[in-house]
């Protein structure tokens, strides 16, 4: 990119582009009743057209992240906001159950482009010194989604029907769409030194055996495990163990992104102040803190909505002074491949999200106590790879990955 400073609708465009990922998750939640009956459907075969979407992102990322270090970031983002355009429009139309899936899925691969590639962008954009700040501010960004679509696709889809939520999001994406073609410029050309298949592989086998790398992604992976273990949860506990219905489930939900946009907030007031890994270090032990007051009261028989989402707030605020930050240190291990760094990180943490939330289907009995165990377990886990990266090297190029050869950054 051009040497000049990006502009405010460079930005704007860039946080629109990261609720491709809301707009393919969270808005359809409210939908699934409706759908399953609609389609006189299974629970599995609906909890499907959810479960797809996070596998089909956790698969897709790498591939962004690695396409626009070779390619160029424009070309790829544009055909994955295209790709999710096509999905949206497919399930809105979509006559079965099993081409709904397949709508859901398509629209999931164009969605995988959203976080990763503005990352990858961010960084060319705002270059490593301001990326933990970038990073935090399309976090808040991105936190819009959660907190806007489940209301809003319910008032949509209770007055015209569940396929209104897919046509919104049609309607969102050729917004974004435009707003990405217009004020999104190239900011990494097309590399003819970009490596081919087999150098793709040897630089993820390298940051694979990068430890910092590892540790930053098994770190957002861990926090989003429990994230998502306990979200999954909450509208089942809501409504089938405490009797509340979904508008008041609704109500509640928008605790998570408060806190998360909060916790963001902070980080980038602390960025350049307190180190990367003193950010998450503190975002991992006020998690598991939180966590564990949550399942005291749980297991002592105190379980109402505050126990779930007043702790859960706590944790959301610790999620966003660590992820932005776990997110920034694995893309700085590698600076010319950042966009694979990114698209690998975020596999990881889709990857994860989704493992917890099959998992959770396969334990929940009708009571907090599995959401607790998982809980438990990803906060705990965060806590212990935030520690380990006290601990060995500190330098942001270790040998592994000091011996893999690069190529220009544009």
């Amino acid at each position: 990119m051009n040497e000049a400073r990006p502009g405010a609708a460079f930005a704007l465009s860039l946080g629109a582009i990261t609720l491709v990922g809301p707009l393919s998750i969270h808005l359809f939640l409210p939908a699934m009743p409706d759908v399953k009956a609609h389609f006189a459907a299974s629970d599995a075969l609906v909890q499907l057209t959810f479960s797809v979407t996070l596998i089909t992102m956790a698969v897709v990322t790498p591939a962004y992240g690695t396409i626009s270090d070779r390619y160029g970031r424009r070309r790829v983002l544009l055909a994955g906001l295209a790709l999710f355009l096509a999905g949206s429009l497919v399930s809105a139309v979509a006559p079965t159950l099993a081409v709904l899936v397949f709508g859901r899925l398509v629209q999931a691969m164009g969605a995988g482009c959203g976080l990763t590639l503005t990352r990858a962008i961010a960084r060319d954009a705002y270059g490593p010194a301001a990326l933990v700040k970038a990073i935090a501010y399309l976090s808040m960004a991105y936190t819009l989604g959660p907190m806007v679509a489940p209301p809003l696709g319910g008032l949509l889809i209770d007055a015209f029907g569940w396929r209104t939520a897919f046509l919104f999001a049609l309607a969102a994406g050729i917004a974004i769409l435009a707003a990405a073609y217009f004020w999104v410029p190239e900011t990494r050309p097309p590399s003819p030194g970009a490596p081919g298949q087999r150098g793709v592989l040897h630089h993820y086998g390298a940051l694979l055996r990068d430890r910092r790398f590892v540790l930053f992604v098994l770190h957002s992976g861990c926090m989003s495990f429990m994230f998502f273990a306990v979200i999954v949860a909450s509208p089942f506990l809501m409504k089938d163990v405490l009797g509340r219905t979904a508008a008041e489930y609704g109500l509640y939900f928008i605790c998570f992104p408060i806190g998360y946009c909060a916790g963001n907030w902070i980080s980038s007031r602390l960025s350049g102040r307190v180190t990367i890994e003193h950010m998450v270090l503190c975002g991992a032990i006020l998690c598991f803190a939180a966590v564990l007051v949550q399942a005291v009261l749980i297991l002592e028989g105190h379980f109402s909505p505050a126990i779930i989402f007043v702790p859960g707030s706590v944790f959301s605020v610790a999620q966003g002074l660590s992820l932005p930050n776990a997110q920034a240190g694995a893309i700085r291990v590698a600076p010319s491949l950042a966009g694979t760094a990114a698209g690998l990180g975020i596999f990881i943490q889709m990857f994860l999200s989704a493992l917890a939330t099959e998992l959770y289907g396969v334990l929940a009995d009708g009571t907090p106590v599995p959401m607790i165990w998982l809980s438990t377990l990803g906060s705990f886990l965060a806590v212990v790879t935030a520690v380990a990266l006290f601990v060995g090297p500190r330098d942001a190029s270790e040998p592994s990955l000091a011996a893999v050869p690069q190529f220009d950054e544009r």
